[in-house]
């Protein structure tokens, strides 16, 4: 948080920077700008100097400010919505735990672990420190396993609700109806869920929630950083990942108030109604990059009137916002780019299969550490979430350091190595606390790199097909998700051997990524193919 306040102050005491015009090629030009044609006969040579037309960027840079009072506010409004995200994603780990259990007296029962009560007769002993879905359905011995069935059914229903999700921010709904309409469900959801009456109702309820989910925090992140200037959008989005972590430090002191599930999910849920109605609708903007790439011309150049006024800037009255291919005149009747043309483009084909992978192996290894760690101790259960969400922050902040000065594509791979070291020399060791040292390493590692992917994978694709690209890689992070209890239970240091494997291999993959520092933020595919062939990317 301190880096986005530095930040903060930098670009408001500086008057934005001034940069050489975007000017199309000449076989390119058009009429088709963000504004009426306002009939000059192009005789007055005065008044044509006079009219502008640009790009978002170069507008940001030149008369709206990259990242000043505005932009900060709608940042952190934005950014509440993943607090929300870490209540509904890590609450399973408090209402699904098992809880301690003693012997009624006078039954000659035995104290043990949870899995002694196999054995004992009915009625001879009694839960104790709160009621869970372990406790309530007698989630234990031969049904233990749908303990994880349930979990799984969040993150199943995530993967899906990304790819839903990410294609209606995109298209019909944009950013901000999205994520109000998902925040929405999440807290309806969520409700319904603590009147659970039996657990295949729990398990339903917890797959429609995870699908509510999948559409959070994807689209919370497009709508807090499209706003921001090329210069400070990689810092400013590595920060939105501070509130998750947060929001896992609150939920433990939720979970310490209300020590029942079913108290425990209405908690957790109320909020993101509130957050919706009270919040989100009155004081959120929606995005102006999507405005004007769904022929909404005046609403975008209304929008960063808005911003450069938060700023404290003035735009002149005669410039015009432009799409960065002009030949293409927005339309909002224009049929929106799908998943479909991503993959069909050779430009952005590669990059999608290689972030797919990339996240799916990431997410194999910063899920199953974080699984070991907050398993690490039952009876702390509430201070270890805490404490593995506060060791993760050092993580973003370094790799919010290192982002722009070394760019994304070493950042990345190099986050994912120290990982795979961490994780790789801990499968050699026998010593708990040593490896434990090493999974704290690693957690600090992939926790940087998880979230740094979103950064730099939100740079890889157009505002055209932005949120559809970061839905079907979040889906494949999701996967990785679901596979990485199956990894956990392996025991022993075969596990950290799986991770420190797949984190290698992603950090290689990630070198065939193209570097984004510093490049446009393309509107639309077409722009982007014309505008890397011209800059060489690939």
């Amino acid at each position: 948080m301190l880096k986005i306040l530095g930040l903060y102050i930098h670009t408001h005491h500086k008057t934005p920077s001034r940069v050489t015009r975007y000017t199309p090629p000449t076989d390119m030009k058009t009429e088709a700008t963000a504004t009426l044609d306002d009939g000059s006969d192009g005789h007055d040579e005065e008044e044509e100097e006079e009219e502008q037309t640009m790009v978002v960027d170069e507008m940001l840079r030149r008369h709206v400010g990259e990242f000043g009072p505005w932009q900060l506010r709608h940042f952190g409004l934005t950014n509440l919505a993943w607090v929300l995200n870490a209540f509904h994603t890590m609450v399973m780990v408090f209402a699904d735990r098992e809880p301690d259990w003693r012997c009624r007296a006078g039954t000659g029962c035995v104290p043990g672990p949870v899995e002694g009560v196999c054995g004992l007769v009915p009625g001879s002993w009694e839960w104790v420190g709160g009621s869970s879905t372990v406790a309530e359905w007698g989630l234990v011995c031969g049904e233990k396993y749908k303990v994880g069935l349930a979990q799984s059914a969040f993150f199943a229903g995530s993967m899906i609700g990304a790819g839903i999700f990410g294609h209606l921010s995109d298209s019909s709904l944009g950013r901000k109806g999205t994520l109000t309409a998902a925040c929405i469900a999440n807290g309806i959801l969520g409700l319904l869920t603590s009147l659970s009456p039996s657990y295949w109702a729990y398990t339903a309820l917890r797959f429609l929630t995870g699908l509510a989910t999948g559409g959070v925090g994807l689209t919370a992140f497009v709508l807090a950083t499209e706003p921001v200037g090329p210069s400070r959008r990689g810092a400013v989005g590595m920060a939105s990942f501070y509130f998750f972590s947060i929001g896992c430090v609150f939920l433990s002191g939720l979970a310490y108030a209300f020590p029942s599930w079913r108290p425990l999910y209405a908690a957790t849920s109320i909020p993101s109604l509130v957050f919706a109605f009270a919040i989100l609708l009155p004081f959120v903007w929606e995005s102006p990059r999507w405005y004007l790439v769904r022929g909404r011309t005046d609403e975008a150049m209304r929008t960063m009137r808005a911003i450069a006024k938060g700023n404290g800037f003035t735009i002149p009255d005669k410039t015009s916002l432009i799409l960065d291919i002009p030949s293409l005149s927005p339309s909002s009747s224009t049929p929106s780019p799908s998943i479909l043309d991503v993959a069909r483009s050779p430009l952005t084909r590669p990059r999608l299969l290689l972030a797919v992978l990339i996240n799916f192996l990431t997410s194999v290894v910063y899920y199953g550490l974080t699984l070991n760690v907050v398993n690490l101790g039952k009876s702390h259960l509430r201070l270890n979430v805490a404490l593995n969400a506060v060791a993760e922050l050092p993580g973003y902040a370094a790799a919010a350091l290192l982002l722009d000065r070394c760019g994304r594509r070493p950042v990345s791979a190099g986050t994912m190595w120290l990982g795979g070291v961490a994780c790789t020399v801990g499968s050699l060791l026998t010593i708990a606390g040593a490896r434990m040292a090493c999974g704290v390493v690693g957690i600090f590692a992939m926790a940087a790199t998880y979230n740094l992917l979103m950064v730099y994978v939100a740079e890889l694709f157009s505002t055209a097909v932005r949120n559809a690209s970061l839905g079907c890689v979040t889906q494949a992070g999701q996967l990785g998700a679901v596979a990485a209890p199956l990894v956990v239970v392996l025991g022993g240091g075969l596990p950290f051997a799986v991770f420190g494997a797949c984190a290698v291999m992603a950090g290689v993959g990630a070198l065939y990524l193209p570097e984004t520092a510093d490049r446009p933020l393309y509107d639309t595919l077409v722009g982007m193919e014309w505008g890397e062939s011209k800059l060489g990317g690939g």
